[in-house]
């Protein structure tokens, strides 16, 4: 629920004065705040994984192209690969249709929450796995699939009360990338110092861009950073942001709500969400599914 409100509210202030006019033009529905691909793609994800209790890459990718809508907001690039498979395409040759080494693009990092949600009581090997191989049916390139693992292992952690250092600290050792490492090494040295960073800081020197690189950390950062504090604030600050605000926003605060839980979420813009009975009783059955998982597993230990 908490990627769907930062997804839906952050779109306004998405790209340039273009993009700003379309969303304001096709935004809302019957007064509620439509959610772009970053929800679709989520639900898509929540979907297969509670049907198929596992990560399925043919059913994802299927479900993928199905869902397919431009007015969602979705990437060029990222529509091009869905249009290939729906038109019978292998996933794994229209991932690299567009981009010879896969899209770089946080298209694959924006869904990694429901992942790290489901897979938060495996070890932080089986989660990473998974958010590779979710991110891989469209963002093919490593440093793609990279911000998926580190997004999915910050939802995870947060889940799992974690805390603010704890959690950097671990992405830390997971980062592959001196992309990521050099990011990720610069949130951490905020987070010790408490200070208040600008939304003009974290833009230049983390990233506000639709790379993942340009992105996840940033993401990660601004959860970390306000997840002591009120979600309005949250939004507030990512709205400052500028360059790929839905994406960014919904990562954040995806992370953040999975430590703070749905209770904190504020009312009045749950309120304002479109479709907010489909995406409740998906998250219900994302997390029931979660558990007759660990508890079949739990079952097959003892044996």
């Amino acid at each position: 629920m908490a990627l769907a409100i930062g997804d839906a509210f952050g779109a306004p202030y998405e790209g340039g004065i273009l993009e700003r006019t379309l969303w304001a033009l096709i935004g809302t529905h019957k007064g509620k705040r439509r959610w772009t691909d970053d929800t679709q793609m989520s639900v898509d994800v929540i979907e297969s994984l509670v049907e198929c209790g596992h990560v399925d890459q043919e059913d994802l990718a299927s479900r993928f192209a199905g869902s397919y809508r431009w007015s969602r907001g979705y990437g060029p690039g990222t529509g091009r690969i869905l249009k290939r498979i729906r038109q019978g395409e292998r996933w794994e040759t229209a991932a690299r249709s567009v981009f010879l080494d896969g899209s770089f693009g946080n298209g694959g990092a924006m869904r990694a929450p429901a992942v790290g949600l489901f897979f938060a009581c495996d070890n932080e090997g089986s989660t990473a796995v998974a958010a590779n191989d979710v991110a891989a049916v469209t963002h093919a390139h490593p440093l793609a699939r990279e911000g998926a693992v580190l997004v999915a292992l910050a939802t995870a952690l947060a889940l799992n009360d974690e805390n603010a250092t704890g959690i950097i600290q671990t992405l830390i050792a997971w980062a592959k990338s001196p992309e990521y490492a050099v990011r990720l090494r610069r949130a951490d040295s905020w987070l010790a110092d408490g200070d208040d960073v600008s939304p003009s800081d974290v833009a230049a020197e983390l990233g506000n861009g639709t790379a993942a690189v340009e992105s996840c950390v940033t993401a990660v950062y601004i959860a970390l950073a306000f997840i002591k504090r009120p979600f309005d604030e949250l939004l507030a600050f990512s709205f400052q942001l500028r360059g790929d605000v839905d994406t960014i926003a919904a990562m954040a605060s995806a992370i953040w709500g999975a430590a703070r839980g749905l209770s904190e979420l504020p009312e009045a813009r749950l309120e304002l969400l479109e479709e907010r009975d489909r995406l409740m009783a998906l998250a219900s059955s994302l997390v029931e599914t979660a558990d007759n998982r660990l508890k079949k597993s739990l079952q097959r230990a003892r044996c």
